[in-house]
């Protein structure tokens, strides 16, 4: 295809022209079952009513001032952020490596306050948090990372669910100032910690007094069957960053911060043009009270249940299956070859999916889907597994 645009993508084959749910349809009106939600971003499905209403609202009587002003959707979206999440305030970004790049920020300037020279934040392996030269940095993938040298000092990287190797890092180097570590590595295969992970970092933090940041770009916004999957443990971090379904589709991030965190950035240390507009908050607005106001969030819990459970039972006697591994719409099944032509596979038969780490099929689907797209979901993806490890 005739494109001027940079290659950065091998994309497919494919132009969508319209969605509604959890179906996409293409521009010869061929329908497609996403089971991908734009990457973890339409949790609400595609053309919801209350983000299209929020959106032609706002659109209609500001989009833009800047952020030398008072932002009344902001505002808004920041208070009700902090009381679901617990945390004490927020700043809005444009999108998840923007947030991640205003944690590392925030985890330097902490360091540089205890007198720490050249602050350092403990980082995991497989582990994914954006594509600026920061972020790119504290990603655990080499692959990415080619080509882009020098990258940014000031990362130390150890095993994922490897609290043994946090331990020993902290023990022999004094100028950490930050953990970073993402509750479910989306990226790095679906990756789920042990259930006492999590907690055991937040301890660790405490003592060592450092600051505990979460990454849930992916794992937020319900995803996990909790608002934030940091709610599955009885903590609450020191930082925690949001986009992808925050605005359903809408660019956003959000770097909200807490305790010793909370103070560090005051006027001139960070800012943003965009980030925390009227019409990205009022989005984001709309897609937070959905979410609160419905069963949604504990649906994600009991439809993921009910995917891995229906691929497990339709793939027990595939022996090419190493594991099925889920937290609620976050579903992983890795095989024991690489498998990425399934992602062809399944969208000539109509089914959006994808493949990381080349072996783990990723399933993010919207929190709307219903059972019968779960069965069709867990047919055609069962089948097409079947067929590429016969």
């Amino acid at each position: 295809m005739n494109s001027h645009i940079m290659p950065t993508y091998a994309r497919l084959d494919v132009t969508f022209a319209r969605g509604e749910g959890a179906w996409l349809w293409d521009e010869n009106e061929k329908r497609y079952l996403d089971a991908l939600s734009g990457i973890a971003v339409c949790n609400l499905g595609h053309a919801h009513p209350a983000v299209h209403e929020a959106i032609c609202k706002q659109s209609a009587t500001l989009l833009h001032t800047s952020n030398l002003y008072h932002i009344a959707a902001q505002e808004k979206l920041a208070d009700a952020l902090i009381a679901l999440s617990g945390m004490t305030n927020v700043f809005f970004s444009n999108s998840g490596a923007e947030a991640n790049e205003a944690a590392i920020k925030l985890a330097r300037r902490f360091g540089h306050s205890k007198g720490i020279a050249t602050p350092t934040i403990i980082v995991m392996e497989k582990s994914f948090h954006g594509r600026t030269l920061a972020t790119l940095s504290a990603t655990g993938n080499e692959k990415i990372q080619q080509g882009f040298s020098p990258l940014v000092d000031g990362f130390v990287r150890v095993p994922y669910n490897d609290i043994g190797a946090i331990e020993a890092v902290l023990h022999d180097n004094t100028s950490i100032a930050a953990i970073l570590v993402e509750p479910v590595q989306g990226e790095g295969g679906v990756n789920i910690p042990d259930a006492d992970y999590l907690v055991q970092i937040r301890r660790l933090c405490d003592d060592y007094a450092i600051l505990m940041m979460l990454d849930e770009i992916q794992t937020g916004m319900g995803r996990t069957g909790k608002l934030f999957a940091f709610q599955h443990s009885a903590l609450i971090p020191d930082v925690c960053t949001l986009a992808k379904a925050l605005g359903n589709g809408v660019p956003i991030g959000a770097c909200l911060a807490h305790g010793r965190a909370a103070d560090i950035f005051v006027a001139g240390t960070h800012g943003s043009t965009f980030g925390g507009n009227p019409l990205a908050c009022s989005a984001a607005l709309a897609v937070v009270e959905t979410l609160t106001k419905s069963d949604l969030i504990a649906q994600a819990t009991q439809k993921g249940d009910a995917i891995a459970k229906a691929l497990g039972d339709k793939l027990k006697t595939t022996p090419h299956v190493v594991a099925i591994r889920h937290l609620g719409l976050m579903i992983g099944i890795e095989l024991d070859r690489p498998c990425g032509e399934l992602v062809t596979r399944a969208l000539e038969a109509g089914l959006l999916i994808n493949v990381t780490q080349e072996k783990v099929i990723r399933l993010l689907p919207p929190l709307i889907i219903d059972t019968l797209q779960i069965n069709q979901l867990v047919d055609t993806l069962s089948t097409l597994i079947q067929e590429l490890t016969a």
